[in-house]
């Protein structure tokens, strides 16, 4: 087996100012993940540049303070963060609104009310590409090409 497919479970960070969604989300996720909850856009960040940042983030874009497309551009804009992937999970749905999500960095854009089926595919398909891309820029490094 190789590296890059170990069964450790990956993090999740699941960041929504709303406890219903934060529930939902957290439920469908526990048992294949690890699961981190912000209930803020600064919050989020504090989790994403800790010691132990998530695999992927599913983010709200509506919240008070400071929004997800924010949180977002912060994030990408970090070398430490940038390689995060970042699922938009949100109510706003125009085409815009997705597009910007796209322009600012994010890997997905999922419109509420989720599909968990569709939830669940997208998270894995991210996981598995992070985890590919982290094991090749690990062997580049090795090499010293990247």
């Amino acid at each position: 087996m190789t590296d890059w497919h170990n069964e450790q479970k990956q993090t999740v960070l699941v960041v929504d100012d709303t406890p219903d969604n934060l529930s939902l989300i957290t439920s469908l996720l526990s048992d294949l993940y690890r699961v981190k909850i912000a209930t803020n856009g600064n919050k989020a960040l504090q989790i994403a540049f800790s010691n132990e940042p998530p695999d992927l983030i599913l983010l709200d874009i509506i919240m008070p303070a400071m929004d997800g497309y924010e949180v977002c551009r912060r994030l990408k804009s970090d070398s430490q963060t940038a390689g995060i992937p970042v699922i938009f999970l949100t109510a706003k749905s125009d085409i815009a609104d997705e597009l910007k999500g796209f322009e600012l960095g994010a890997v997905d854009y999922i419109a509420k009310p989720i599909s968990p089926p569709i939830v669940l595919a997208r998270v894995r398909t991210h996981l598995r590409l992070k985890k590919v891309t982290d094991y090749l820029k690990s062997k580049l490094e090795r090499e010293d090409l990247w």
